[in-house]
């Protein structure tokens, strides 16, 4: 990969990983109810989950998808299906106490890796990163680059959301701002999912 494929993929995993989508509104309302703190395994699990996606697209999953579209198009409906229904979870749930008192939990790590895998979004951003910054025929080192400078940009990106939700913490300090904050949460993370609605790169 050349300098510049490298500066512009790089510019395309910052731009994918800090815009709004299903991760960051989950990140958002985690930085709001459990802090900073608690919530590093969750975003840990968010690149690992998207490290691990791009090598398996590059490395022969990205042609099964291809030769097969309609499996692409059923695991992105099935994530999308989910993702509602953790809409629903997140709009009904109690609100966590300030102190963490509560008996909720944030996602940990390998929940929120296995959370990539029904996330419609994350699904196109390892498809464009293998389509449009790996070669035709990549070799090994090659998948492994982009995966990993992909993780290493999306976990600090991703960080300014808890970050966000954990300053807002003490504006929340009751249970039904709480409440009203994780149902706006829950409403973002339904129009997130709006790229069911694109044609899927590469694939469809």
């Amino acid at each position: 990969m050349t300098l510049q494929l490298l500066l512009a993929f790089s510019t395309f995993a910052f731009v994918m990983s800090v815009t709004p989508g299903p991760n960051n509104m989950m990140l958002l309302a985690s930085g709001v109810n459990f802090g900073l703190r608690r919530s590093v395994p969750h975003l840990l699990g968010i690149s690992l989950g998207l490290m691990l996606m791009v090598c398996a697209m590059g490395f022969g999953l990205g042609q099964v998808l291809k030769l097969y579209p309609p499996l692409f198009n059923l695991l992105r409906y099935v994530g999308g299906a989910y993702l509602l229904y953790l809409s629903w979870r997140i709009a009904t749930a109690a609100a966590p106490q300030v102190d963490g008192a509560a008996d909720a939990k944030p996602f940990g790590l390998l929940q929120a890796a296995a959370f990539q895998w029904v996330n419609p979004k994350a699904w196109i951003m390892a498809v464009a990163a293998i389509t449009t910054y790996a070669p035709a025929q990549p070799l090994w080192h090659q998948v492994l680059l982009i995966a990993g400078v992909f993780a290493l940009i999306n976990y600090p990106t991703c960080s300014i959301w808890v970050l966000a939700g954990s300053l807002l913490r003490r504006t929340l300090n009751n249970p039904r701002r709480r409440r009203q904050f994780n149902g706006a949460m829950a409403a973002l993370l339904v129009l997130s999912l709006y790229p069911l609605l694109l044609p899927a790169p590469g694939v469809a």
